[in-house]
């Protein structure tokens, strides 16, 4: 099982604030602990984002992240619309 982390006050800031604002996320990130590279639609980013990877946390939220497999975490880059990616 992986933990969600962040290592920048503006990925915690977004992350708090879209976790605080919607239902239902507590039991889509569970799933993201499981395994951070199959649930949730996630996939690898290619581009200026190439070795992060992204899931969909509702059909407008997107959460941008790195997988640290050799300490368990994820750590979260981004939260937010599809903006994110710019």
């Amino acid at each position: 099982m992986y933990t969600i982390t962040t290592r920048s006050r503006r990925a915690e800031k977004q992350f708090y604030g879209v976790l605080s604002s919607r239902t239902g996320l507590s039991e889509r990130l569970e799933q993201l602990k499981e395994d951070p590279r199959r649930y949730l639609d996630a996939h690898k980013l290619k581009g200026k984002l190439e070795g992060k990877w992204s899931c969909s946390l509702g059909w407008d939220i997107r959460m941008i992240y790195e997988i640290d497999d050799q300490n368990k975490e994820i750590v979260v880059v981004a939260v937010g619309s599809h903006k994110i990616y710019n």
